[in-house]
C-alpha cells in the first residue's frame, strides 16, 4: 500500500474501528493520523488541515491523548506552535496509565462493598469487582516487563514475529 491515498482511507478505517470500541470520533481520527503520518511532529493546524476540520475540534482530542500517553509534546524551538507526535512507548504507556483507572474502580468498589449488605446482590458483584481490578494491578507490570523484554529480543535479532 504505497499509495498515500490508500493510506489516509486505511487510517479513515481505524479510525471508524477505534469509535466503534468506544472512542470520541475526534480523538480516533486523530489517533489513526499520528499512526499514518509520515511527519516526525504535527501541530493542530496539521492535525486539523489533514483531516478536513476546524483547529478547534482537534484541541480536545490531543488533550484527551495526551491524557492517557499516546502522544506527547515536543518543544519546538522557533516555533510559536505546540508539536505533537506519537510516543514511542505509546501502548504500554496506555495500559500503564490505566492502572490510575483501575485503581479508581478499585476505590469504587470498595466504598460500594461497604455501602452494600453482605446479603445484598450488588455486595457480591462488587465484590467480584474489587477482585478483578486487584487482579489486574498486580499483573500488569509483569504484563508490561515480558511487553519491554519481547521488544528489546526483537530488536536485537531475537525471534521477530511477522
Amino acid at each position: 500500500m504505497n499509495n498515500r491515498r490508500e493510506q489516509w482511507q486505511a487510517a479513515e478505517q481505524l479510525a471508524l474501528a477505534l469509535t466503534d470500541g468506544g472512542l470520541q470520533r475526534m480523538s480516533a481520527r486523530t489517533l489513526a493520523m499520528f499512526l499514518f503520518t509520515d511527519q516526525e511532529t504535527v501541530t493542530m493546524g496539521d492535525i486539523a488541515d489533514q483531516l478536513g476540520v476546524s483547529p478547534g475540534s482537534v484541541s480536545g482530542a490531543v488533550k484527551a491523548l495526551l491524557s492517557v500517553g499516546l502522544i506527547q509534546r515536543l518543544p519546538a524551538p522557533g516555533s510559536r506552535r505546540e508539536h505533537y507526535r506519537l510516543r514511542d512507548d505509546a501502548w504500554s504507556t496506555l495500559f500503564s496509565t490505566q492502572n490510575t483507572v483501575t485503581l479508581t474502580m478499585l476505590r469504587a468498589a470498595e466504598a460500594g462493598i461497604r455501602a452494600t449488605a453482605s446479603d445484598d446482590p450488588a455486595h457480591q458483584r462488587l465484590i467480584q469487582m474489587r477482585d478483578f481490578h486487584e487482579f489486574m494491578l498486580r499483573e500488569i507490570p509483569s504484563l508490561l516487563r515480558r511487553w519491554q523484554q519481547e521488544q528489546v529480543s526483537q530488536r536485537t535479532g531475537g525471534t521477530a514475529r511477522t
